[in-house]
């Protein structure tokens, strides 16, 4: 199932203004600020080395913390609204992009016969005891 851009954007609105319902549920600035000031922590930069094999650039947080500052002088509803779409374009951006989640496929049913029956089991439905 292949959605386009528009359509995953749209998902992504309704889906963030479920989960941010007022104002003072998305994050301020001094919190994207944070998030780009832990980016750098070693820790993070280790972590980052052995996911992907190269040092986290920290850029997209930084993007954040300014998008974040060029909305202080807006009003609470339109700030929410502005930060609901950016943040509903990235997701959209992450999911129709190629990752290394993409060599899973998604199973619309079941397997069939699993989980496979312990030996126990299997011997007792048949009738034999091993």
């Amino acid at each position: 199932m292949t959605v386009d851009w528009q359509t995953a954007v749209k998902e992504e609105e309704e889906y963030l203004r479920k989960v941010h319902p007022t104002t003072d549920d998305i994050p301020g600035c001094m919190t994207l600020l944070d998030g780009f000031l832990l980016c750098h922590v070693v820790g993070s930069q280790v972590k980052s080395l052995y996911r992907h094999g190269r040092m986290s650039e920290c850029r997209d947080k930084m993007e954040d913390f300014k998008f974040c500052m060029s909305l202080k002088s807006m009003e609470p509803a339109a700030k929410r609204d502005a930060w609901i779409r950016r943040r509903a374009e990235w997701w959209a951006n992450r999911r129709l992009e190629k990752s290394s989640e993409n060599v899973w496929d998604v199973r619309r049913e079941p397997l069939s016969n699993w989980p496979p029956p312990f030996a126990d089991d299997a011997a007792q439905s048949s009738g034999t005891i091993a």
